[in-house]
């Protein structure tokens, strides 16, 4: 597969630049967040049907009902996630399409990525390969476990809403490790937390509301 990663028209650098210059009118500040959103093509993480939509604001379907976020949850989950600087290791749950990921790769020294849909998984991991990120591994499993073998990881972001956080994953934070998960009811109120973890107990911070699809057990 070759990808078309420079764009025309709607998928040009130009209409990426756009997209970065929203990013920032909508609060995004971390120059390197937005130095990698500018520099991910994310219209190779779709079907060609739905590319000319790529940079617009907006989640979009890859199939087995799931989406692709909203370039602007992307990046401020990235940001609430890096508040203190680069981090080691990062786990995230729900590997997708692997735009998410690929910002992590960018951003981060290695990314453990988990995903319980095969054929997502496979699709993503040639995306992500084509482009060069090698920083990653990839786990086809239940996200609800976290990744045990690797742990304990500095951050974790979860790309779906649980009703509650999964302890395991909260076991798998390092002490001073950030959490960044949706939480709430599939069709009910979901809201963005960001949880840290210190030396006795967990620090959680309830940020904006968010829409994202329901996180799963399992392997599907």
């Amino acid at each position: 597969m070759t990808l078309d990663l420079q764009g025309i028209g709607m998928t040009s650098p130009r209409t990426r630049k756009r997209m970065v210059k929203r990013l920032e009118e909508q609060g995004i500040s971390d120059t390197n967040v937005l130095e990698a959103m500018f520099n991910t093509p994310r219209h190779v993480f779709m079907d060609e049907a739905l590319s000319s939509r790529a940079y617009e604001d907006t989640a979009l379907p890859i199939g087995f009902n799931q989406t692709i976020s909203q370039p602007y949850i992307v990046a401020k989950m990235t940001e609430l996630l890096l508040v203190s600087g680069r981090l080691a290791k990062v786990l995230e749950i729900g590997t997708g399409c692997g735009y998410q990921t690929a910002i992590l790769a960018q951003l981060t020294d290695h990314v453990y990525s988990v995903e319980r849909i095969l054929a997502l998984q496979k699709k993503a991991k040639d995306i992500l390969w084509d482009l060069k990120l090698k920083n990653i591994n990839y786990l086809y499993g239940d996200g609800h476990l976290g990744w045990a073998d690797y742990a304990p990881f500095d951050g974790i972001l979860v790309a779906a809403a649980a009703p509650e956080v999964p302890e395991p994953l909260l076991q798998q934070l390092a002490v001073g490790g950030v959490l960044v998960i949706p939480v709430g009811e599939n069709g009910g109120p979901q809201v963005l937390q960001r949880i840290t973890r210190t030396a006795l107990s967990y620090k959680v911070e309830h940020l904006e509301a968010v829409s994202f699809v329901p996180f799963l057990p399992g392997k599907d």
